[in-house]
């Protein structure tokens, strides 16, 4: 069985989680974003989930959007940092999100909002919550996609190059689209889809930027960052780039971030399958009305 890579130092992240939690609200534009359109999506689905959880609830944002709608019955929070889940407003557990304390097939549906793609083992995360759900379940689950903070990552290894003479890790790596879609197929869920939304933030300045992702407890948690304070010149230099290479006209930089959201059920037997091969009861050009051609053949004048 192979070992997932631990690329984030989870107790760093409590740790800044914990550290911001009394202001996480003034912060979290996000993460509401992200509980608007659960809501939206969920509002068009035809069933009901009795009993449901938000995995990696931060202060609870999500399932206060969710909570109350018809369709919705109980939803509770599960949040690593204790901090956070005490902000929460219903029925919590305390718990890492690739460690569930569900027993298997207890839930009709999982969300999840912003909080998989900072776990090292998001295939046995994926696992976990398949097997926590029942057959026809709902996963919806938002992560920040490869094209986040691109312009940020830029600018700090072009900073460190010039002024350290080599680049260290800053910015977390960002799972593709294509990739996670087919890590939900790995897990055993059925109809997976993974849609894209990029969203650009416009700030003052990189510092101010980086000064709300720190608000948000979000900064540097690789286990393979460097362990020494950023040098004044250091960060200075990163503004600076930052500001020549991708500032508008008005002097304000934008911030680059991809939310990549997937829905996925558990398979049963009332989902539509795809129809075997050669069960096609009509032609694909009579369909069409064109004359049918051969493969290989190119059309006469």
């Amino acid at each position: 069985m192979a070992i997932a890579p631990m690329i984030f130092d989870r107790r760093v992240l409590r740790l800044r989680r914990a550290r911001h939690a009394a202001t996480a609200m003034a912060h979290d534009f996000l993460l509401q974003r992200v509980a608007d359109d659960f809501a939206d999506r969920l509002s068009v689905v035809r069933r009901a989930f009795a009993h449901g959880a938000s995995v990696g609830s931060y202060h609870g944002v999500i399932s206060r959007r969710l909570r109350g709608r018809e369709n919705i019955g109980t939803l509770a929070d599960v949040e690593s940092t204790e901090n956070l889940l005490a902000l929460c407003d219903g029925p919590r557990l305390a718990a890492e999100d690739d460690a569930l304390p569900f027993a298997t097939e207890t839930l009709d549906l999982i969300v999840s909002g912003l909080s998989l793609h900072l776990i090292n083992d998001v295939p046995g995360a994926l696992v976990q919550m398949r097997r926590a759900l029942k057959p026809d379940g709902l996963l919806l689950a938002a992560l920040l996609g490869g094209e986040t903070l691109k312009e940020l990552r830029e600018a700090w290894v072009l900073a460190e190059d010039e002024v350290m003479g080599g680049a260290s890790p800053r910015v977390a790596p960002f799972a593709d689209l294509r990739d996670l879609g087919g890590l939900l197929q790995r897990a055993g869920f059925a109809l997976p889809v993974a849609d894209s939304d990029v969203v650009v933030v416009r700030y003052a300045s990189a510092l101010a930027l980086m000064q709300d992702l720190r608000s948000m407890g979000a900064s540097n948690m690789l286990i393979e960052r460097r362990r020494v304070p950023v040098s004044r010149r250091l960060l200075m230099r990163a503004a600076e780039i930052y500001a020549e290479r991708f500032a508008d006209a008005d002097g304000r930089i934008p911030a680059t971030f991809e939310i990549v959201t997937l829905t996925a059920w558990v398979p049963h037997e009332s989902q539509q399958k795809p129809l075997a091969p050669g069960s096609a009861t009509m032609r694909l050009a009579d369909a069409l009305g064109v004359p049918e051609q051969p493969a290989g053949e190119k059309p006469g004048p």
